[in-house]
Formats: structure tokens, C-alpha cells, sequence
């Protein structure tokens, strides 16, 4: 065998040892590489069944609070129900005889703003503006028909957190007073009017003020009767001790301070009558001195629900 010959043999050799190496690295490449893609592909199938588990946990969480808020608002709804049907319940036989005891000497001083024959567009709104402002609450005993034509006032009334008592339909004495039933009906008439206007059915009106007052004049035997039926209701009667007489020929600013000073005196429970008729805006006008004449003398601003404990 000749060198010339063994040396081609060997350099051939050596080639294919290359080729070999070579074909091992590159097939340790793609072992490799086959090793990093799974790994890969496992590390991103991790991170997107990690995404996905995080994904759940955060949309259990969000149905977790969608369903306390609702769950706490269907709390709230209920509560609010439960409040109101208390509010707005039968008087108890210890209620009456606290609206019967309301003129009697009271250790704390107070009054009782009430105003009858509303509500109108030309009083009624400069007296709850003025109420506001001042941050005191009132007593308004309306009229059902004039209720249906200004349901918006009434409700702005009973939005606002006064109370809003029952002082007929008609205020038509002969209607009214025609039989103990008329004076129910015309309760009755007036409460649904009410419940329609702030569009709450458990609302009622509580107090019936007589048009005219409780006692007196050819019908008040009647009334009397009245009054015992309404009781068995649940329902009181408020009339008032003092008043302003606004409705009873006082035409002037001066006239209506000379009639309130004369009636409320030294009272300690003070139930004040005036009126937010439609031509009663001198009424809103002397309010801001009546205010201060009882804010002066260190009398608490009431409301009927303060008197009864609602």
C-alpha cells in the first residue's frame, strides 16, 4: 500500500470523524432545542393555566361583591320597608294619648309649625325654600284636592322630611260633615291622593285636622263622633293653640305678630296654625320673624313624628 494512498485514506478519515462530530452537534442542537420548545411550551402553558385560575379567582370576586351589593341592597330595601311601615302604621293607643297630651306643658320648649289648606304654586314653595334654608321642619295638613292639582309639592314635602298631615278633600263643611262616614271618606279620599302623589303605598296621613277645628259650631257633635271612629283607625286629630290669624282678617305683617304674640304667651308646647293658601303670602312673609321670635325664646322646631317617636 502506498504512503500517496494511506495518506488520502486518512485524510478521509478525518472528514467523516468531522461529519460525524458535526452531525452530533447538530443533533445535540436539536435535542436541545426540542427540550428548550417543550420546556417553553410548558412554561407558557403554565403561565396561560396560571392566567386563567387568576382570571376565575378575579371573576369569582367580582360575583362575590355583585352579589353582596346585591344582597346588601336587597338588606337596604327591605329595612327601608320595614322602617316605613313602622313610620307610617296605625297610632297606637300610647301615640294618641301622646298627640292628645300635645298642648300640655312640656319640659323641653317646643312648637309646631302647621299650615293648612295646601299646597299652592304661589305659597307653598317660598315656604319650603325658607324651611330649608332655616333647616327646620314643618307641619302640613293639605287639602286632597289641592293635593291632585300640585302632587309635586307634595312630594317635595315629604321629600324633605316634613310632615304631611290630612285636613280634608273638600273643605266643604256641608260635605264633609254631612255623616260620620263623609268625614271618613273624605279622610280616606285625601290619604290615597297623598300615597299617589310621593308614590309610596305605605304612607299615611296620621292626623285629620277638622276644617273649622274639633270643637264647636252645629256640627260638633258630630265631629266628636268623627273623631272616635278615626281613633279606632289609628288615626289622631291636632288642632292648634295658637295662631296668627292669617285667615281671619289679618292684613298685615303687623296685625298677624300682634295675634301670635297674644296667643302663643308663655306656652311651652306651642301648636301654631297658618295657612299656605293660595293669597296667604303674607304668611311667608312674617315666617322669618315668627322663626326668630322662637329661635330668640329657646323653643326646639318639632314635627308630629318628633311627638310621637317615629
Amino acid at each position: 500500500m502506498s504512503e500517496k494512498f494511506l495518506i488520502v485514506r486518512k485524510k478521509s478519515l478525518n472528514i467523516k470523524h468531522v461529519l460525524i462530530v458535526v452531525l452530533l452537534l447538530l443533533l445535540i442542537i436539536l435535542v436541545l432545542k426540542f427540550f428548550l420548545e417543550v420546556h417553553k411550551t410548558n412554561e407558557i402553558r403554565n403561565a396561560t393555566l396560571k392566567t386563567a385560575e387568576n382570571l376565575t379567582k378575579m371573576q369569582d370576586e367580582i360575583n362575590k361583591q355583585k352579589q353582596e351589593k346585591v344582597e346588601e341592597a336587597e338588606k337596604e330595601k327591605q329595612e327601608k320597608i320595614q322602617k316605613e311601615e313602622k313610620r307610617y302604621a296605625k297610632l297606637s293607643s300610647e301615640e294618641l294619648e301622646k298627640v292628645g297630651n300635645i298642648y300640655k306643658h312640656s319640659d323641653v320648649k317646643r312648637v309646631f309649625l302647621t299650615f293648612d289648606d295646601g299646597p299652592t304654586k304661589t305659597v307653598t314653595p317660598y315656604i319650603l325654600d325658607l324651611l330649608k334654608k332655616e333647616n327646620i321642619k314643618g307641619n302640613f295638613f293639605v287639602l286632597g284636592k289641592k293635593v291632585e292639582l300640585n302632587p309635586d309639592l307634595v312630594k317635595r314635602e315629604y321629600e324633605e322630611g316634613h310632615f304631611i298631615g290630612n285636613h280634608s278633600y273638600s273643605h266643604k263643611y256641608s260635605e264633609i260633615y254631612s255623616s260620620v262616614d263623609s268625614v271618613l271618606d273624605e279622610y280616606n279620599k285625601t290619604n290615597n291622593s297623598v300615597k299617589k302623589a310621593i308614590g309610596n303605598d305605605r304612607f299615611n296621613t296620621l292626623i285629620f285636622r277638622f276644617p273649622g277645628g274639633l270643637t264647636g259650631g252645629k256640627y260638633n257633635d258630630l265631629k266628636h263622633e268623627a273623631l272616635q271612629k278615626l281613633n279606632e283607625e289609628g288615626i289622631g286629630n291636632v288642632d292648634w293653640n295658637a295662631l296668627t290669624s292669617d285667615a281671619e282678617g289679618a292684613k298685615t305683617k303687623e296685625d298677624i305678630m300682634s295675634n301670635f304674640y297674644d296667643t302663643v304667651k308663655d306656652k311651652t308646647s306651642v301648636v301654631l296654625l297658618m295657612h299656605d293658601s293660595a293669597d296667604k303670602i303674607l304668611t311667608y312673609e312674617t315666617l322669618p320673624d315668627i322663626i326668630k321670635y322662637f329661635r330668640d325664646n329657646g323653643y326646639e322646631f318639632q314635627t308630629i313624628y318628633d311627638l310621637i317617636g317615629r
